[in-house]
């Protein structure tokens, strides 16, 4: 299959990346401005030195020109002094906009938020007034309205993925929807639904599906396929990860840690994270399954999961320590673990040091991952899957997100691994793009070069919840 074009952006090429540049620039500006200062002081008293000034007797010509050149190299229109107040100035200016850029960003993200709650809350209002701009569209354009309906009652699942920003603003809307509801109910509902933004929705409704404990049971290790061999890029991860999905299914959830060995005896752990599989529905009882939909609403609020601490005793049964190399790889919901892993990481939640994260079709824009985790986001534009949490992944130096065009026309195979993900996996391992440079050399522990040799054993675990 012909790889798609991608977009790449954030990441170490990307906008913040460059206000990272901006802010070290004002750092650095900083630092010649009292340097240059601190010279211009020690310097000053040498135009008042008593041998200095005993000598213009002998020469008061040579003096009078050492002085005034002094004067001039130290407070002339060029001089150390001005140089150190304009340094000083260009250090303000470049940290003033580089915390103003940082501070728009965050206030149009939180801009964003308020306004998808506020059209939710306010549904009536909403809903009316997409009537009537859908009837002014009937009334200026009847044949174009009257096409766009029968293609969309052609084949609604291949519409919805021509539009998946209609996802984005559902999903936006959904925590002011259950506001509202929390207000009719006189607050009844107000502790399960609402909240003023996705994830704050999602930590309410997510207490309708209890997480349980976890249970992990070794399988027998993998001993051939794409799992015992040593990844080579982005598509041989995302090959392992697709057997692993196929593997474990609608059936118990399964993941491989696998474990990287090179020549010099150095390891590397990689995880093996596939999506969801089971649709439960809330307020029933422990389900033992952990790639359910109960997994999802919590770690789209942010929580360490059953799910995660399964995942955390794998590691620790496949023999990882906390100081070694861990790479975490997941699609859909698998993806979201992940970036919530790396979240937590070095802390009890899951006391591991991840160095990267790769994701395909996940929504993980809201996961507080820290700077020193590498996280590259594979999305397709016709995937409706990475639209869920109702935000675009931050522009950050650590996390690069590749966006690409794959239309299968069904939400299935625009979500599929194999179908939509791994095309665009080979093309970004043929990229050239400075950030994805920069991500492939923090992988670099668990990617093994061409002619290296490296051994790979894969654990598989099946894991649950009582």
């Amino acid at each position: 299959m012909t790889a798609p074009g991608i977009t790449v952006s954030g990441g170490a090429g990307g906008i913040e990346a460059d206000l990272t540049d901006l802010a070290t620039l004002a750092r650095g500006s900083t630092g010649l401005a009292e340097e240059l200062a601190l010279t211009s002081a020690r310097c000053h008293p040498v135009l008042i030195d008593p041998d200095l000034l005993a000598s213009a007797a002998l020469d008061p010509v040579g003096v009078a020109r050492i002085e005034a050149a002094l004067i001039e190299a130290l407070d002339g229109p060029d001089g150390l002094t001005v140089l150190a107040a304009r340094f000083a100035a260009r250090a303000v200016g470049l940290q003033a906009a580089a915390g103003a850029y940082e501070a728009a960003d965050r206030a149009l993200a939180e801009l964003a938020d308020d306004l998808e709650w506020a059209a939710g809350f306010f549904w009536p209002a909403t809903v009316g007034g997409l009537l009537v701009r859908g009837v002014a569209r009937v009334a200026a354009d009847p044949t174009g309205a009257a096409v766009d309906v029968a293609v969309l009652l052609a084949d609604p699942e291949r519409w919805l993925t021509e539009h998946p920003g209609l996802v984005d603003d559902v999903m936006g809307a959904v925590p002011g929807v259950g506001s509202h509801v929390g207000v009719l109910t006189g607050g009844l509902a107000g502790g399960w639904l609402g909240g003023g933004d996705v994830g704050v929705a999602a930590r309410r409704l997510g207490r309708l599906w209890p997480d349980g404990s976890p249970v992990v049971t070794p399988l027998p290790a993998e001993v051939s396929g794409p799992a015992v061999v040593a990844p080579r890029g982005v598509d041989d991860l995302l090959g392992s990860l697709e057997v692993r999905a196929r593997r474990s299914g609608s059936g118990p959830d399964t993941i491989a840690v696998r474990v990287v060995t090179r020549a010099d005896g150095s390891t590397a752990y990689v995880v093996d994270i596939p999506g969801t599989a089971d649709w439960n529905a809330p307020l029933g009882p422990v389900n033992p399954e952990t790639h359910d939909l109960g997994t999802n609403v919590r770690v789209l609020g942010g929580e360490a999961t059953t799910r995660q601490r399964a995942i955390a005793e794998a590691l620790r049964r496949s023999g990882a320590g906390p100081t070694d190399p861990v790479m975490l790889v997941g699609h859909s919901q698998g993806g979201m673990v992940a970036a919530q892993a790396a979240a937590d990481a070095g802390t009890a939640d899951f006391d591991f040091d991840v160095r990267t994260v790769v994701t395909a079709g996940s929504p993980i824009a809201r996961a507080d991952v820290p700077p020193s985790v590498q996280v590259l986001a594979l999305e397709n534009v016709h995937d409706v899957v990475p639209q869920l949490d109702s935000r675009a992944n931050d522009d950050s130096p650590n996390i690069t997100t590749v966006t690409f065009a794959g239309q299968h026309g069904s939400i299935g195979d625009n979500h599929g691994i194999g179908t939509a993900y791994r095309p665009a996996a080979r093309a970004v391992d043929a990229g050239d793009d400075p950030s994805l440079a920069a991500f492939r050399a923090a992988a670099a522990p668990f990617l093994v070069r061409p002619g290296e040799e490296a051994a790979v054993v894969a654990h598989v675990y099946e894991i649950g919840r009582r």
